[in-house]
């Protein structure tokens, strides 16, 4: 037990899952599409996060004039959700959260991002796959001071890879395909 195998028992990996089975259809039920909030750029490490009306997104580069420039090719964007912002500035004690304090690319309102596991989805006139969650790093401790790390947990949001580029602007939909 304590080598993490009674673990690997009872939490099979998602391939696993039966396709004809109920939990598979659950999953691959239809939900509504979401909305784009807000979309901001990382111009350097370390550098504050610029608000933008729009980014293009490219396969081989992820967001234009973001730093990450599509390098690690499964982090191209990092999306959250806006019903979370609410949350993590609750474990904070604020009144409310500025979306660039977590230096996330994209605020997307109105559907649950987890929910785009194993699925592409369009955002905006891009094509995009979920390649895992977001974590917090050290730097909410830095942003939020202490507990800004545990803040956020749970609630970072997801990264993904551009399959199609295009242009995603502040009102496009995100739309699971």
């Amino acid at each position: 037990m304590r080598d993490g195998a009674c673990w690997r028992r009872i939490a099979p990996a998602p391939e696993v899952l039966n396709p004809a089975s109920p939990l598979a259809r659950l999953l691959d039920a239809p939900l509504r599409p979401g909305t784009v909030r807000w979309i901001g750029l990382r111009p350097a490490r370390r550098a504050p996060v610029q608000p933008v009306m729009s980014v293009a997104l490219d396969p081989a580069q992820g967001a234009l004039g973001d730093r990450y420039d599509g390098r690690s090719g499964t982090r191209h964007l990092t999306l959250i959700q806006a019903e979370h912002l609410p949350a993590i500035a609750a474990y904070l004690g604020l009144d409310g959260l500025d979306p660039a304090r977590l230096r996330r690319n994209v605020v997307v309102g109105g559907l649950n991002l987890l929910a785009l596991k194993g699925h592409r989805f369009r955002l905006g006139a891009a094509v995009l796959e979920m390649t895992g969650e977001c974590h917090p790093c050290s730097r909410m401790e830095e942003e939020f001071g202490t507990g800004g790390y545990n803040a956020v947990r749970g609630h970072g949001g997801i990264t993904a890879r551009v399959l199609q580029g295009g242009v995603v602007a502040l009102g496009d939909e995100l739309a699971r395909l």
